[in-house]
């Protein structure tokens, strides 16, 4: 009896594993016919990972701002932009956003607007890797064709050629920073940079080391009863109040103005020397636009003449003269807007 019971479970052991090996190999068989298909239809799992990674699109990208006005009244709207997939080749105007991209670590950036006194940071984009479209007011047009890009990033110096441009791509983005609303302007450019290019945690990461800096340069600014923020351009002097293109001085650094009553307008009011004389502030911000431009200036010897000696400024060393190119030409970018906090506090500080 023992000897058939133990035959018996030796034949009944057999049957199931003669079994599960019918069915690996069935199930093989069945994996294999899938894959075939797959191959068939065009398919592979390097396809499938990248519809996971561009999970984000498509995507409606909106402008900065919907409309803005040059000098001249010339009135421009600006459109959402429907985006399929993640933008490969990438034509930049503006030098904040090319700046933001360039802190988020993206890739494909073929042409760039020609820049004669960048920051450090951005003259990188100044070589040969880099397609030059020509100037922030005169675009090449043939040139960015040439370049066939999926994205166009543009900001106010560009607008009167907004229709010609989107003649080459429809994915023409405005991402220029708002003179009334300067700094949440600037922050939705980041937001544009971060999910079109999936570096969301990348740019959390600068905003958080910007909310730093603001936290001290707000500390600072507590020091100080009254401040002036002006620009210098050849000899000239323009002034700025809360509600101009360098109003976040005031709102976001927390500066307080010597006074509201300066005209607003993206290059500010008029300004004699003697004005700043009246006013007196304890603080002078001067923006050199004549160094953005032209990459020399004589600043401190115009400014430093015998009307404006005679402010508190001056006889307490706190005209603080600041950085053309950065302040003038490539604000509204992570790094930049970064650098100029660290600029003021470190001036100031002096």
């Amino acid at each position: 009896m023992k000897k058939w019971s133990i035959l018996f479970l030796l034949a009944l052991s057999l049957t199931f594993m003669l079994a599960a090996c019918g069915s690996s190999d069935s199930s093989s068989s069945d994996n294999d016919g899938e894959a075939a298909a797959a191959e068939d239809q065009g398919t592979d799992t390097n396809e499938e990972a990248n519809v996971e990674e561009d999970s984000a699109y498509p995507m409606t990208v909106s402008p900065t701002i919907a409309s803005s006005e040059d000098r001249e009244g010339n009135a421009y709207s600006f459109a959402d932009v429907e985006f399929e997939k993640m933008p490969e080749r990438i034509v930049v105007f503006d030098y904040g956003f090319l700046d933001t991209l360039d802190a988020l670590g993206v890739e494909g950036i073929v042409g760039v607007a020609s820049g004669t006194n960048l920051p450090a940071q951005l003259e990188k984009y100044n070589s040969d890797d880099y397609t030059n479209v020509g100037s922030l007011k005169e675009p090449l047009l043939e040139d960015i064709a040439a370049l066939e890009p999926d994205v166009i990033f543009i900001s106010g110096r560009q607008s009167a050629f907004y229709d010609q441009l989107k003649e080459i791509t429809p994915n023409v983005v405005f991402v220029g920073t708002n003179q009334d609303d300067y700094w949440n302007t600037f922050k939705a450019s980041v937001d544009i940079a971060a999910k079109m290019f999936d570096k969301e945690a990348e740019a959390e990461e600068h905003l958080a080391k910007i909310d730093e800096a603001l936290t001290k340069v707000n500390e600072l600014a507590e020091n100080y009863e009254t401040s002036l923020v002006t620009m210098y351009n050849e000899g000239s002097l323009s002034g700025f109040a809360t509600n101009s293109r360098f109003g976040y001085i005031y709102s976001e650094y927390g500066f307080t103005p010597v006074t509201e009553d300066i005209e607003a307008s993206s290059h500010g009011s008029n300004f004699g020397f003697e004005a700043i004389l009246e006013f007196d502030p304890q603080v002078l911000f001067v923006i050199d636009r004549t160094a953005a431009i032209n990459g020399e200036s004589n600043i401190e010897t115009d400014m430093e003449n015998a009307i404006v000696e005679k402010t508190e400024a001056y006889k307490n060393d706190k005209i603080v003269y600041l950085d053309g190119a950065l302040w003038y030409l490539s604000g509204g970018g992570l790094q930049s807007e970064l650098a100029k906090i660290e600029e003021v506090i470190t001036k100031l500080g002096e």
